[in-house]
């Protein structure tokens, strides 16, 4: 099954290819558009996800986002199988860095990097077009794909310009090592965190999120930063960066921790309100709130 599924994705890699990127994008927008009336479980999750995060507005509004956001994904999905034929002049046409100083002031300081992106816009452009303009490389934490011969493509994509990827599972000692290298660290941390985790608000619930971020960043001095890709009308795509700030936090202890967690979640949150179909509602980010743990629970092994 898995031979049959590589053939299947290599055939629509191949055609995506031969296509102008404009008509990428419009064939991406094409299938996740119609991936939003397909995948009825999906749809469900992003639909329920915006009712809470969105009470105020009208179901017509969220339905608008939903779509939105499925378009999203399908165009950024058809972007990364289009990263092949990106050159130098094109990474420059299609994305323009507002405020580089950020990354660059931030690098300089000599203790290695976090970047953080949220799912949000085009988050696999991001971390190959920012690095690549600013002449940088990046160590990307990456998800493992269940096809592992899909997976190796994906990967292959993302290293096209000098990154290069670590699997989740195995990132800890590759990321102590970046760090004290002077390295930059790249990472989604928005999707469904460990019950184990910290608790911080995310649209007006308390939810479970990866404390990885915070606890390297506070560890290593290394700066804590976050970039935010936002589409264009044209097709082109605008970044903004971002520097999170530690400088009033001490060490890596517990509520340091999660005061920082909460403000890089807090800074998602903003971008995510000011361009709510940029973000990947599709996802069960709101896996594990606070409010579903037992009142006896909450005292042991859990922080809120």
């Amino acid at each position: 099954m898995q031979y049959l599924e590589f053939f299947l994705f290599q055939c629509f890699k191949w055609f995506v290819l031969a296509l102008p990127l404009k008509s990428a994008q419009r064939l991406g927008a094409l299938l996740g558009g119609l991936a939003y009336y397909v995948s009825s479980a999906r749809r469900r999750i992003a639909l329920e996800n915006l009712e809470h995060a969105f009470p105020e507005k009208s179901e017509r509004e969220r339905v608008r986002i939903a779509k939105g956001a499925f378009r999203n994904f399908g165009i950024a999905f058809v972007e990364l199988l289009w990263f092949p034929n990106l050159t130098d002049p094109i990474i420059r046409q299609l994305v323009r860095v507002q405020n580089p100083q950020v990354m660059t002031e931030g690098h300089k300081k000599g203790k290695g990097m976090i970047m953080l992106a949220g799912h949000f816009g085009n988050w696999e452009l991001t971390a190959l077009a920012v690095a690549h303009q600013l002449n940088m490389s990046v160590t990307i934490i990456v998800q493992t794909q269940s096809n592992k011969l899909v997976d190796a493509v994906i990967n292959r994509h993302r290293c096209l310009f000098g990154n290069r990827v670590v699997a989740m599972g195995a990132s800890v000692r590759e990321i102590v090592r970046t760090l004290q290298n002077r390295g930059i660290i790249a990472i989604a941390p928005d999707q469904s965190g460990p019950m184990e985790g910290v608790f911080v608000e995310f649209f007006g619930r308390k939810v479970a999120t990866h404390q990885g971020p915070a606890v390297f960043a506070l560890r290593s001095g290394a700066p804590l930063q976050m970039g935010f890709m936002i589409r264009q009308p044209d097709g082109t795509y605008e970044v903004v960066l971002h520097e999170i700030d530690t400088t009033d936090l001490g060490g890596a202890m517990e509520d340091n921790i999660q005061e920082l967690t909460r403000r890089h979640t807090a800074l998602l949150e903003e971008y995510i309100r000011k361009y709510p179909d940029h973000w990947l509602w599709m996802h069960r980010r709101w896996k594990n709130i606070w409010e579903d743990i037992p009142r006896q629970d909450r005292m042991v092994g859990v922080r809120a």
